[in-house]
């Protein structure tokens, strides 16, 4: 029995570290769609960076659950809390990408002059990125204490975890506050945020999850086998 709820835990875990490593690289996807391509193509950023948000949305719910797995034999409680916070966040920002990919497909049929104001309209899902960046902030702090106070991951990964959280918050209110994204201070931390630590956060996160999923598997293998005998 023992062996096969190890097996479970090691496939999940390993389709965690794998989701982590493919939202890594879409997030960077849609960093350059949203800054680099919506420049010279915004007909394409228009549909790519929905796209992006909307997957990244949907495998992030993976990957915090893989992370909650580990971090809950540290402090049950808290790392329930940041589960549910990071999931409500995720699932938002798949929704409001959801909601403007649909837009981008087949675009509403209003007057020029009103789809103007309402593309200035926050989202009513994830209004300034509430959801995507200040709540997914917070639950990334949690996170970052819970990975530093315990020994399941490296302590390099809480430190960047920890400056990832903040950052999050910090494009929050940059968003919410100073409204023009092409503020100095917001478009630097975006930048940061978007083409570097977010990254770099989702795939190592990634590769120590798919790796402790392999020493899972093999433990539960050999496991196994001195059952068997």
């Amino acid at each position: 029995m023992k062996g096969r709820r190890l097996m479970k835990t090691t496939a999940f875990e390993r389709f965690g570290g794998l989701c982590a490593i493919i939202a890594g690289v879409g997030g960077l996807g849609y960093s350059v769609s949203f800054v680099i391509i919506s420049k010279s193509a915004p007909d394409v950023s228009n549909i790519l960076s929905p796209l992006f948000l909307l997957l990244g949305g949907l495998l992030t719910s993976a990957v915090l659950l893989a992370l909650y797995n580990r971090l809950r034999e540290t402090e049950a409680t808290f790392a329930l809390w940041g589960l549910l916070l990071g999931s409500v966040a995720a699932l938002g920002s798949a929704m409001h990408g959801g909601y403007d990919l649909a837009n981008a497909i087949n675009p509403p049929a209003l007057s020029t002059a009103f789809q103007h104001d309402l593309s200035n309209l926050p989202s009513q899902v994830d209004p300034r990125g509430l959801l995507t960046f200040g709540v997914t902030g917070i639950a990334l702090l949690i996170f970052a204490w819970l990975i530093l106070r315990g020994g399941q991951f490296p302590k390099g990964l809480g430190y960047v975890t920890a400056l990832l959280s903040i950052l999050l918050i910090v494009v929050y209110l940059g968003r919410l506050i100073l409204l023009q994204p092409t503020n100095p201070f917001l478009l630097g931390s975006a930048a940061l945020t978007g083409f570097l630590i977010s990254p770099l956060w989702y795939i190592w996160l990634g590769v120590v999850l798919w790796r402790r999923g392999d020493a899972l598997k093999s433990a539960s293998t050999i496991r196994a086998a001195q059952e068997v005998q």
